[in-house]
């Protein structure tokens, strides 16, 4: 009976080195189709046969990314990048073909993102600098740092620090369905799922919000008294950055920067609790 198993292993071993050694060579004969005679349509049966590469570098770049941007649009972006890699290719430079392709889909996925952000990268990147400077500073401090702390500590002047502040400010948009994770041991949840349906009432949706919920009131609570009467009058009572102004006496710009400077303090302690739970 062994005997049997082992000659029916070795059996399916050989059909399987036999089923690749053929599509090797069928890759070869559409290699020298399209390279030497421009043959349209092996160029498409190339893109057809490696077109599971764009899913697999799409699925990993998107559990890295937001959750509003879409894998089916990565696919897209990189399918130009696989199209590309099949034109570009030279086969007799004897580097495989996988390896130069993931490279180029990566990069063609990374261009289109780029291209459909309208926020300056280096926004972006300071803004990521706050939020970890000001997490720094509380813990440091043990309680929030003023502008010109976060200021001095981001070695700039404080109207430079204020422009940015404002620069951010344009630029903030956040997706309903982007996932945040509040600490290592709970569960990812969007901010869509914080927003009460007034119709319904369903007690263990309120328990699975609890967590939360004593995490962001905790955040809150420590915030500057200025920037957490901005929270409270935008996000519970549902007023304008105008209203407030009018509530607080300032204009609504100085709310605005109020707003963001409160969520980049609360985003930099959310991430920083998370990363000490790790």
């Amino acid at each position: 009976m062994a005997v049997a198993r082992d000659l029916v292993s070795k059996a399916l071993r050989g059909e399987a080195a036999g089923s690749r050694i053929r599509e090797e060579h069928q890759l070869r004969l559409l290699w020298r189709r399209y390279k030497q005679h421009s043959d349209e349509e092996a160029r498409d049966q190339l893109i057809i046969n490696f077109a599971p590469l764009v899913k697999y570098v799409a699925g990993r770049m998107s559990s890295a990314l937001p959750a509003h941007v879409e894998e089916s649009d990565l696919i897209s972006y990189g399918l130009l990048g696989l199209i590309g890699a099949v034109e570009r290719y030279d086969p007799d430079r004897r580097v495989k073909f996988e390896t130069y392709a993931v490279a180029r889909i990566k990069g063609s996925i990374i261009d289109e993102l780029r291209s459909l952000d309208w926020v300056p990268r280096s926004v972006r990147a300071r803004a990521r600098a706050i939020e970890r400077k000001s997490a720094e500073l509380e813990n440091k401090l043990q309680r929030a740092p003023t502008d010109e702390e976060l200021a001095t500590a981001l070695d700039m002047p404080l109207g430079d620090f204020q422009d940015l502040i404002r620069q951010i400010s344009n630029s903030s948009i956040v997706a309903l369905d982007e996932m945040w994770t509040v600490n290592s041991g709970g569960e990812p949840m969007s901010l869509m799922d914080t927003l009460g349906d007034q119709r319904a009432s369903d007690p263990a949706s309120l328990m699975d919000m609890t967590d939360l919920r004593e995490t962001l009131a905790d955040a809150i609570a420590r915030l500057p008294e200025r920037e957490k009467i901005v929270v409270a009058l935008y996000y519970y009572d549902g007023l304008t950055l105008r209203e407030i102004g009018e509530v607080l006496g300032v204009t609504e710009s100085r709310v605005s920067q109020l707003h963001t400077k409160a969520i980049l303090r609360l985003k930099g302690r959310l991430q920083g609790d998370s990363d000490s739970d790790e």
